[in-house]
């Protein structure tokens, strides 16, 4: 009987390659959203031609639908197709800023592209190690691009080997300050800061046209719709549109009932929906209606910074990326346990857009001196382990959509407090002015490096999964994606799940 891997998603795709190393059958099911078609001809017609020939109006019709995206949404390509509206899925969306997603590919097609595997020691309470995920983290670099190279950081992160990967150029504002960091190194040692190169899935063959937040023309960085298209060449793999709504599990075989009642049958299931999505199928699926769940968060800031120096050309001129540049990791037992990430981004037009918008009113005729200030402002987004982040409760309204509650965590504040001090100490080694009066906080879950709703344990009990995600009292369902996590490090989320879904893909029975 065939495998059903629900969701095509990062996780998705990781744990149907898997399956299919093995000689499985796999049937991939997903609701089917994709890019409409005047989209798509708009980003063909982009792409048809060289970013040098582009005219303003080329580009300012690309950026402008990004400007106008509604809160709490992100939107590329001039669409919405790979986020679901949060009242679609949220009784109360105002009060997170996780979304879901319908698309192929899931959230991939919005993503910030940054790759880390975890560090061992902000694993420690998981019930399996860094030794049990190297193999997968290497399984899934063969097909996920990594860019990056050699440098402070592999010491931290030795289960993904730099050697013989093709960096990213990082753009002439990064270029300077990984040089001044690099001068500063004992010094950042003392702080127990290191920082290197950003390590993301981007095609190298990027061609710096600086549209990475509006959506690249040619799909250089990685969407998950990518690998599917490599699993579909597969005559084991099997692809059709459909949105689940609940399961249930026999002696032999798992029923699925999608939303148009049709009801599907698999030997096994693989729940790689996302976090929300997999809550709740798997609450609308539980015997008690009454029960409920709870995400944990890695809760995010961002520290604005202004640089003195100047650069040998305009940041804001071709060729450059506005991907992450480059992170730097915070490692005092003084801050925290665990591994504080911060990911440093340089200019982008958003920059002198929220400018504009925030302070231009107040000054009219200001909008030159907020364009030339965003040319000179480097952004540090820092995220907190979950230990020291909020929660949110989960559970099911009537109408399927699901209930949050926000459980506040109260150490967040003081150790946010505490990394700001720690990272403006970095930032001004590197001859940066840290704005610590501006940082901004992200809303709970707006991360997206959010999970652990029903953790793995080595001996699960209620509300809990054994390391093959199986929740306690099933023996069929996986849930393969961030939900099965039993917490959430600072560092990236992507790879972490992509590996721990190909590790259960390969050892599932």
């Amino acid at each position: 009987m065939t495998d059903l891997v629900i969701g095509s998603g990062p996780s998705g795709v990781s744990v149907a390659m898997a399956l299919l190393n093995r000689g499985r059958q796999v049937l991939m099911l997903d609701p089917g959203g994709r890019l409409e078609a005047p989209a798509q001809d708009r980003r063909d017609r982009l792409a048809a031609l060289d970013p040098d020939t582009w005219s303003v109006d080329d580009e300012k019709t690309w950026q402008a639908p990004q400007f106008d995206t509604p809160p709490g949404q992100v939107r590329r390509f001039g669409s919405d197709f790979a986020m679901v509206p949060g009242a679609d899925t949220l009784v109360s969306p105002e009060r997170i800023g996780l979304r879901a997603s319908h698309a192929v590919g899931g959230l991939s097609n919005l993503w910030g592209s940054a790759v880390l595997p975890n560090r061992a020691e902000d694993i420690a309470d998981w019930p399996i190690g860094n030794d049990d995920l190297a193999p997968h983290y290497r399984a899934v670099a063969e097909f996920l691009p990594v860019s990056g190279q050699q440098d402070a950081l592999q010491t931290l992160f030795p289960a993904l080997s730099m050697q013989d990967r093709v960096p990213l150029t990082p753009s002439p504002q990064a270029q300077q300050l990984l040089q001044r960091l690099e001068h500063q190194k004992t010094s950042l040692s003392e702080l127990g800061a290191h920082a290197g190169l950003a390590r993301l899935a981007v095609d190298p063959g990027c061609q710096y046209c600086g549209q990475c937040l509006h959506g690249c023309p040619w799909g250089y960085i990685y969407s998950a719709q990518k690998t599917l298209t490599e699993l579909r060449r597969n005559p084991a793999f099997q692809y059709r549109a459909g949105l689940a709504r609940r399961f249930e599990e026999q002696a032999d075989h798992v029923t699925l009932t999608l939303e148009d009642g049709e009801a599907l049958q698999a030997s096994r299931i693989f729940v790689a929906a996302g976090v929300l999505e997999t809550a709740r199928l798997f609450l609308t699926s539980s015997p008690e209606p009454s029960n409920s769940l709870q995400l944990q968060d890695s809760q995010h800031f961002f520290l604005p910074n202004l640089h003195r120096w100047r650069t040998p050309r305009r940041p804001d001129q071709r060729p450059y990326h506005t991907l992450p540049q480059m992170f730097i990791e915070l490692d005092d037992p003084n801050i925290s346990p665990h591994l504080v990430h911060a990911q440093v981004y340089t200019w982008n037009e958003f920059y002198a857009h929220d400018l504009i918008n925030s302070y231009g009113s107040k000054l009219p005729g200001s909008g030159p001196l907020w364009r030339m200030l965003a040319r000179r402002l480097i952004v540090a987004q820092a995220f907190l382990h979950s230990a020291h982040s909020a929660r949110i409760d989960l559970t099911l309204a009537t109408d399927r959509r699901l209930v949050p509650t926000v459980q506040t965590n109260e150490a967040t504040e003081m150790v946010m407090g505490w990394v700001t001090s720690r990272l403006a100490q970095v930032l001004k080694r590197a001859g940066l002015i840290p704005l610590a009066f501006a940082r901004r906080p992200g809303e709970v879950g707006s991360s997206f490096h959010v999970g652990g709703s029903v953790p793995m344990a080595k001996a699960p009990g209620a509300g809990q999964s054994d390391i093959l995600g199986r929740p306690h009292g099933l023996s069929r369902v996986h849930l393969v994606d961030a939900s099965s996590l039993p917490s959430i490090p600072a560092t990236t989320i992507t790879f972490s799940v992509m590996a721990n879904a190909h590790r259960i893909g390969t050892l599932t029975p």
